[in-house]
């Protein structure tokens, strides 16, 4: 089971009694802050695309946008989110409850700075009734996150979510 997963790979980092299981959905961004009970913005959302045959995640502020320029920048191709179908046989996580704990092997995973100044932040834990609790710290120290990047924006009056 995904959560579990996603609980022992926690665990390693003493993280594992932090995770929050709620009895409704925390799939989207609205429905987590709502379950959490905090700032959208708060909830880290894991953005899955496509990197050859693999997935490539990217970790960002609930209320961030990709910015397609910056990503085809940094990364050299253009942003291809993953198929419905690809997702859990790719990352270990079923939509919803993508997360960077207890993925597969192979699966690369960035920080966006969108993320950076938020405290605390709620990313997924491999349900979509699921969320952790974590500073920035500790969701960097146990993500197995490459490093931090700037492939994102936040919304304006103009984009606003």
């Amino acid at each position: 089971m995904s959560i579990e997963r996603a609980r022992a790979h926690l665990a390693a980092f003493g993280l594992a009694e932090r995770i929050l299981e709620f009895d409704v959905s925390s799939a989207t961004v609205a429905l987590a802050a709502e379950a959490v009970g905090c700032a959208p913005e708060h909830i880290v959302k894991t953005l899955s695309f496509e990197k050859g045959d693999g997935a490539l995640l990217i970790l960002a502020a609930g209320t961030a946008r990709i910015d397609n320029p910056k990503f085809k920048q940094r990364f050299g191709m253009k942003a291809k989110m993953l198929s419905a179908e690809r997702v859990e046989p790719l990352t270990g996580h079923g939509i919803g409850g993508v997360c960077p704990f207890g993925t597969l092997p192979g699966v690369e995973v960035w920080l966006d700075e969108s993320v950076r100044g938020l405290d605390p932040v709620y990313p997924a834990a491999g349900t979509p009734n699921s969320a952790v609790r974590l500073s920035v710290d500790e969701l960097e120290r146990s993500s197995g996150a490459l490093g931090w990047i700037d492939v994102c924006k936040m919304p304006t009056k103009e984009n606003a979510v």
